[in-house]
């Protein structure tokens, strides 16, 4: 099967398209299905189920979920509603729906559509995809392969998770320039640099558009380049879990 339906679940909405697994471009136009703030996992497997219905779709569905995933189940969340946590949703996803779902998180999923078909097409080595939204999301690779749910958004500073400093959220809620967030973003970078020694930092998420505002300011060794999937990279990421890839 060369299409697969992907859905991204973020923490005020759920975006989705039929993704062609050859090229990594959507089919049609992303779908966007505002929520509630943490929703419980049956009214989530419900707006889930109204993704599918959106498309009329009948095939397997992958899914890029916030939080630690454990083939169907969730082991852990930090921004969606507690009840996930030890929830089998992809049960629960695939009886609401009727369809065959595939989990992965949400962060993994950008990292493999950037790895396949974006940014990173080609690299090797150790590669770090960072998305940078409400949150901070990680995702990485060694030699084109995934290690799952490495979490370093929550790298803690000052008793806090460290994407309450450096996620582009942050960044608007402390009323920091880019000039100011770049700086403390760099030192980031290089935190984990001395711990996982990448040799290719990808940043993503909407703010990756903004690059060229603080790109300037970021000082690891290794290289850094914008995500070029941006907001549709969890979908695709999602629809590729599914594949298998």
């Amino acid at each position: 099967m060369n299409t697969i339906l992907g859905i991204d679940i973020g923490g005020s909405a759920l975006k989705g398209a039929p993704v062609d697994l050859v090229s990594g471009k959507l089919l049609t136009e992303r779908e966007k299905l505002e929520t509630a703030d943490k929703l419980s996992p049956e009214a989530m497997a419900e707006a889930v189920a109204e993704m599918v219905r959106r498309f009329d779709w009948r095939g397997p569905v992958g899914v890029g979920f916030p939080g630690v995933v454990h083939g169907a189940r969730i082991a852990w969340v930090a921004n969606v509603h507690k009840g996930f946590c030890d929830c089998d949703a992809g049960a629960l996803f695939s009886q609401a729906s009727g369809c065959p779902v595939t989990l992965i998180n949400d962060a993994d999923a950008a990292g493999l559509a950037e790895l396949r078909f974006g940014a990173g097409r080609g690299e090797s080595n150790t590669v770090l995809v960072l998305t940078l939204g409400t949150g901070v999301g990680s995702a990485l690779f060694h030699n084109g392969r995934l290690h799952p749910n490495t979490e370093l958004g929550h790298i803690i500073k000052e008793g806090q998770s460290i994407e309450c400093y450096v996620s582009a959220a942050a960044r608007v809620r402390r009323g920091l320039d880019f000039e100011a967030w770049g700086r403390e973003l760099s030192d980031y970078l290089i935190q984990l640099e001395k711990i996982l020694y990448p040799d290719l930092f990808i940043l993503g998420g909407g703010i990756s558009r903004e690059h060229d505002k603080f790109f300037h300011c970021l000082k690891p060794q290794a290289r850094v380049v914008p995500a070029e999937f941006r907001n549709t990279a969890g979908i695709v990421g999602a629809a590729l879990a599914a594949a298998g890839v």
